[in-house]
């Protein structure tokens, strides 16, 4: 059974433990590094979860840990999708889906009009998820990678409204 448990700042090292899975098995989808996030202890950690106005989220599957996903808030009616990761034993069943919704659900509840997310190019896996569920390629481009040539690809949706909210 798939379970989301919305992560406090004490949940710290339950967001460590599936930062670190994360990349570690899929490097080539993030623009940090495993290395980068080895360095600093708790406090960084913690750091991480007591943003102003995030949400983090981590999906678990019989008790592991199999995904999360974070919402940043921003400007002009426009949150963020990020960190969104699912391990290899429970990719297929859905998992990338619910954490999406969780994050788009914390979106509409802040008052977003769009889910903005950046993904890696060449990273096809993932931009056929995004399509999937609602984004749009933009021709935006992102920030720059390390190579100092590669730009990460933008894609959004739309929100609506949640009824009474």
């Amino acid at each position: 059974m798939v379970r989301l448990r919305v992560l406090t700042a004490n949940d710290w090292p339950l967001w460590r433990e599936a930062r670190l899975a994360a990349l570690a098995e899929s490097p080539h989808a993030f623009k940090s590094r495993l290395a980068d996030w080895h360095r600093g202890g708790e406090e960084r950690w913690r750091a991480r979860l007591e943003t102003p106005g995030t949400y983090n989220v981590v999906a678990s599957l019989n008790g592991l840990i199999a995904g999360m996903a974070s919402g940043v808030p921003g400007e002009g009616g426009v949150c963020e999708l990020r960190s969104v990761w699912v391990g290899p034993g429970a990719r297929g069943l859905g998992v990338a889906d619910r954490l999406i919704a969780a994050v788009e659900t914390w979106a509409r509840r802040s008052g977003a009009t769009t889910l903005k997310l950046a993904v890696i190019p060449g990273n096809d896996p993932a931009v056929a998820l995004y399509l999937r569920n609602g984004f749009v390629l933009t021709g935006e481009r992102g920030e720059l990678l390390s190579d100092g040539v590669t730009t990460e690809q933008v894609m959004t949706k739309p929100l609506r409204p949640t009824e009474g909210g």
